[in-house]
């Protein structure tokens, strides 16, 4: 990074972020070292601190030998700045992109590439977002878990991708990662309860928590705080999930426990009980913590019977070119009808395969009113749901004011990439007036070279281009 832009001055009440993206050498663990990306020299990337409705702005250098776009997963933000090809061209080495929006939700997000993300993905590209509450919830602490998988070869080094095993059930790691580190130690005072916001930044493993079997508050999921702490003892966090914690009060200093992801069957072969970490109980502190019995009212999106808008069928079938594809509606890559602004939706999400598969909307929360029929344990905003095998999630979501192309997905990488996936439009009614709505006058925000952006003549970022079509 070139000394006279390696810092963004603070101006007025935006808060202002750089990243840059290049090779690194990853250290996963003491004296053990792979080859890989990184946002800003690390895995993870830097934790980007935000506040709910302040306006953030974030600098983005790719350094990568490849183009890339950045996805700011589960924050509620224009169309244009979402990161996605379909709505931004890639970003390519060399160039700069600064994203620009106001985040209206506290919460825990976090943000990758929406490209190639099989492989810049699993190389380490991924960070945690955390947009803070002016009324911010504060316990004796705080952690911020990122919790992967990487998969190492005999040589030391990540294996290589690709392969019909992984294309049918996603790429697992043989090495599991908190924070970029294999198997790190925490510690926590005995005593003390500590805020743990952990995000699944897998490419296909799910994690079934397990904190050395002792019972834990769920505080917060996608879409932040839920309505009253619900107390466990494991969660399930599907690929891309993320959920908050209150974690303890543990008494017995010098205790070690293991944090742990407990066998999760999701038709893609079984495993046992393995280890991500573990967690040291400290010398004993007072603790000044108290966990209010309600968090939050979330007001339901639909009351009483409802009536399904849209059903969506993720799928399997025979492909004689490429062996076999993931389908939404029966179509590689497919083009769902748009949506209307305003207009309340309620989708059955119908899963025909037999496996799982962690269904992710772009953009919007939505409310999950069944799943197979019954309704959740508590009401919760969310982004990412697990879908299981022959199963139907039907969810409740609100379209506002922020038209333009989205997508949803599994985010299995894998699924994502062999097909199932789908674009839709959000139009409002000037775009039905103009004739929009089938994504035909869409443009896409464009970068600026790096030394453009960091020079003294005035940057004009708001060309767009003609939007291309993604290949099926």
């Amino acid at each position: 990074m070139s000394k006279d832009c390696a810092a963004l001055p603070e101006g007025g009440s935006v808060v202002r972020h750089r990243l840059e993206a290049g090779e690194i050498d990853w250290e996963i663990a003491p004296g053990r070292k792979v080859r890989g990306y990184g946002f800003n020299g690390r895995v993870p990337g830097p934790v980007l601190e935000a506040k709910q409705g302040v306006p953030l702005e974030i600098e983005f250098t790719n350094r990568l030998p490849e183009p890339t776009v950045i996805h700011w997963h589960g924050l509620r933000i224009p169309a244009a700045m979402d990161g996605t090809e379909v709505v931004q061209r890639l970003i390519q080495p060399g160039e700069t992109f600064t994203y620009r929006f106001t985040p209206p939700d506290a919460g825990t997000f976090w943000y990758h590439p929406h490209h190639n993300e099989t492989e810049q993905l699993e190389k380490g590209l991924y960070g945690a977002l955390i947009v803070r509450a002016a009324d911010e919830l504060a316990l004796d602490g705080e952690k911020i878990l990122v919790f992967d998988d990487l998969r190492i070869d005999k040589s030391g080094q990540i294996a290589k991708f690709g392969g019909l095993k992984d294309r049918h059930n996603g790429r697992e790691g043989n090495v599991r990662l908190i924070n970029g580190t294999s198997e790190p130690e925490f510690a926590i005072a005995a005593g003390q309860i500590e805020r743990w916001r952990i995000v699944n930044a897998s490419s296909a493993r799910y994690v079934r928590l397990s904190l050395g079997g002792r019972p834990f508050q769920i505080v917060g999921t996608d879409g932040g705080l839920i309505e009253a702490p619900v107390t466990v003892e494991e969660v399930l966090l599907p690929a891309a999930d993320r959920v908050e914690l209150a974690v303890g009060p543990f008494e017995k200093e010098g205790e070690v426990l293991s944090i742990e992801d407990l066998p999760y069957n999701r038709m893609a072969g079984k495993k046992g009980v393995e280890r991500f970490g573990t967690i040291r109980i400290a010398p004993r502190k007072a603790s000044t913590a108290r966990v209010p019995s309600r968090l939050r009212e979330i007001a339901p999106l639909v009351t009483g019977t409802s009536s399904v808008t849209r059903t969506v069928k993720l799928g399997f079938k025979m492909s004689l070119r490429r062996g076999f594809d993931f389908v939404v509606n029966n179509e590689r890559h497919h083009h769902d009808k748009p949506v209307k602004v305003g207009e309340v939706q309620v989708w059955d999400v119908v899963n025909t395969t037999l496996m799982d598969h962690p269904f992710h909307l772009h953009g919007f929360f939505f409310q999950v009113l069944e799943i197979n029929g019954k309704k959740p344990a508590w009401r919760s905003l969310e982004d990412v749901i697990n879908v299981p095998p022959k199963g139907t999630v039907r969810i409740a979501w609100y379209p506002d004011d922020r038209p333009g192309m989205w997508m949803y997905h599994c985010h299995i990488l894998d699924h994502h990439a062999a097909g199932m996936m789908a674009h839709f439009e959000v139009v409002g009614e000037r775009d039905e007036e103009h004739g929009h709505g089938q994504g035909n006058n869409q443009s896409v925000a464009a970068p600026v070279s790096h030394a453009a952006a960091c020079g003294t003549t005035p940057v004009h970022r708001g060309h767009t281009f003609p939007r291309r079509r993604r290949g099926e």
